[in-house]
C-alpha cells in the first residue's frame, strides 16, 4: 500500500463555524470547529477510506504495520504527530500546553509543540502568542484572578499565509475570523486560564507549572522548512498549474509524508496508485512507498519525521 487517503474526526466545539463544511467540504455536522486530517489519537481517529485498508482507523492500520511509519518513528511510544484543520468563528481560550516530562507525569499521554500555518484570517484578526514582557509567577497568578490576563500577553495581527511555531509552555490562543492547519505533537492536553467567559473548567494551578513566563519569537521561518522540531518537519507545497504545475519526490524507508490540501485540485501519484485530490483532502504515503507526484494548481502541507 502506498497511498491513503483519510477520513478526518471532527469537533463541534463551541468556537467553531461552518468553513470547513461549506469550503472544505469536511462532513461535520452542523458545526465543524476541527477537522483532526491525520490523527490516531483515541479522542479522534482519522479513517482510511480506500484499498484494502478501507474502514480501517489509522491507529489500528499502524498498529499492524508499524513499517508503514518509517524508521525515524522508532524512537516514539506511538504515532508522533496529529495534523488538524482549526475554523475559530470565535476566540478560542488562552491556554499552555505542557512539555513531554510534565505531561507523562500529570496527563499519562505528551505534551504538545505545535505549529500553525494561517490559511485564511479577517481583517485585523489576531493570535495571542507568548508575552509582551518578563512577568512573575505572581503576577500570572493575579491577572488571571483579576480577567486581565490579555493585557499582557503578544498580540499578533495576521494574515494568510502567516507561520508560528508555539513551544510547549508558550501561552497562546486563536482569535476570532482565523482559519489555520496545525501541526503537533500527538496530544490532546491544554490547560486553559482565560476563556472569554464560558463555563468551561479552568486549569490554572497546572497552568502556572508549565507556562514560560518570558516572551520569546514565535514567527515561522520561510526557509528551508516553514517549521522543524524533533516531531515534525513541515514544508509547502505550491502549483500554480502554469509555470510550476509538478512537483515528485520520493518517501523513503524512513519517514511517511503527509499531504494536506489548502486548496485548489490536482493529482496525486505513488507506485501504481493515482487519485484526484481538491480542497480539504488529506492523504498519508507510507514509508518505502517510493517515488510520488502532485501535478495541478493547488496548494499543500507535506510532513515528514525527522
Amino acid at each position: 500500500m502506498a497511498i491513503w487517503k483519510l477520513k478526518p474526526a471532527c469537533k463541534d466545539y463551541v468556537w467553531g463555524g461552518r468553513r470547513l463544511v461549506d469550503e472544505f467540504g469536511i462532513d461535520g455536522g452542523e458545526i465543524c470547529a476541527e477537522a483532526w486530517m491525520l490523527s490516531a489519537h483515541p479522542d479522534g481517529v482519522s479513517t482510511i477510506v480506500n484499498g484494502s485498508f478501507a474502514g480501517q482507523t489509522l491507529a489500528d492500520a499502524l498498529k499492524n504495520h508499524a513499517e508503514f511509519l518509517g524508521t525515524n518513528c522508532r524512537r516514539f511510544g506511538e504515532f508522533p504527530i496529529l495534523i488538524k484543520f482549526i475554523d475559530a468563528k470565535e476566540n478560542l481560550s488562552v491556554q499552555v500546553h505542557p512539555s513531554d516530562d510534565y505531561a507523562l507525569a500529570h496527563e499519562n499521554q505528551l505534551g504538545k509543540n505545535e505549529m500553525w500555518y494561517v490559511i485564511d484570517a479577517e481583517e485585523n484578526s489576531r493570535l495571542y502568542c507568548g508575552f509582551n514582557r518578563k512577568i512573575s509567577r505572581n503576577e500570572f497568578a493575579a491577572r488571571i484572578k483579576e480577567n486581565s490576563l490579555v493585557e499582557v500577553l503578544k498580540a499578533v495581527t495576521v494574515h494568510k499565509g502567516d507561520t508560528f511555531f508555539i513551544p510547549a509552555g508558550t501561552i497562546h490562543a486563536v482569535g476570532e475570523g482565523i482559519l489555520l492547519a496545525e501541526i503537533q505533537q500527538s496530544s490532546n492536553v491544554s490547560y486553559r486560564v482565560f476563556d472569554y467567559g464560558r463555563n468551561r473548567p479552568l486549569h490554572i494551578a497546572k497552568a502556572l507549572d508549565v507556562t514560560n513566563l518570558t516572551p520569546i519569537d514565535t514567527r515561522g521561518k520561510s526557509y528551508p522548512h516553514l517549521a522543524a522540531c524533533d516531531y515534525f518537519v513541515v514544508d509547502k507545497l505550491n502549483l500554480d498549474g502554469k509555470i510550476f504545475s509538478r512537483a515528485s519526490g520520493t518517501v523513503s524507508d524512513e519517514t511517511f509524508l503527509s499531504v494536506l490540501i489548502l486548496g485548489g485540485d490536482g493529482e496525486i501519484s505513488c507506485g501504481d496508485e493515482k487519485f484526484s485530490l481538491r480542497k480539504g483532502d488529506s492523504f498519508f504515503l507510507t514509508a518505502g512507498a517510493g517515488d510520488w507526484e502532485i501535478c495541478g494548481s493547488c496548494d499543500a502541507l507535506l510532513t515528514t519525521m525527522p
